[in-house]
């Protein structure tokens, strides 16, 4: 008879929180936000620890609830655009050593202003580098949808960087 998956909490928290909270923080743009979300998360594993079969199912679960719980609190907090990003940021955000760069902080302000599903197809497929079948099985939407997200997705962020990122932009 093959043994149950055991997983022990303090060493899925240990490996999974900083996928957790980075996948709340690129859906929610606030870093206190995200941080509420992660622990949110954190906490519903902990009520449905007997319920996790195995390492790759408390992988795809955390995921799973990390972008809904995040979706959630977006519809809560209302935080849409670049401009909300920007105050959201100068009160929560990192510390200025801690970015990468000028133009990562504007990427990220831009991804933040897409819609929310196209938003998580980005995130879950370039973050995560997962594909359009696993991000289809992680949202719980058809496998379609998800395709028409990522490609939406990257054409409305392609314009969004073309009008935003000039400077950024060498002629050719």
């Amino acid at each position: 008879m093959a043994q149950r998956w055991q997983p022990e909490f303090e060493q899925l928290v240990d490996e999974h929180q900083s996928m957790v909270f980075s996948l709340a923080w690129r859906m929610t743009g606030d870093r206190g936000l995200a941080e509420e979300v992660a622990q949110d998360v954190f906490l519903e594993l902990d009520r449905h620890m007997e319920r996790i079969e195995s390492p790759e199912h408390a992988l795809n679960w955390l995921r799973r609830v990390a972008m809904s719980r995040s979706a959630d609190a977006l519809r809560r907090q209302r935080v849409r655009g670049v401009d909300l990003w920007i105050e959201i940021e100068d009160k929560h955000g990192a510390p200025i050593e801690e970015r990468q760069s000028p133009l990562e902080t504007r990427l990220e302000q831009l991804l933040s202003t897409l819609p929310e599903a196209q938003r998580a197809a980005l995130v879950l497929r370039y973050q995560e580098d997962m594909t359009p079948e696993e991000i289809a099985a992680t949202v719980e939407a058809p496998v379609a949808t998800v395709k028409s997200n990522l490609h939406r997705g990257l054409k409305l962020l392609r314009a969004k960087a073309t009008t935003h990122l000039k400077e950024y932009i060498r002629e050719l």
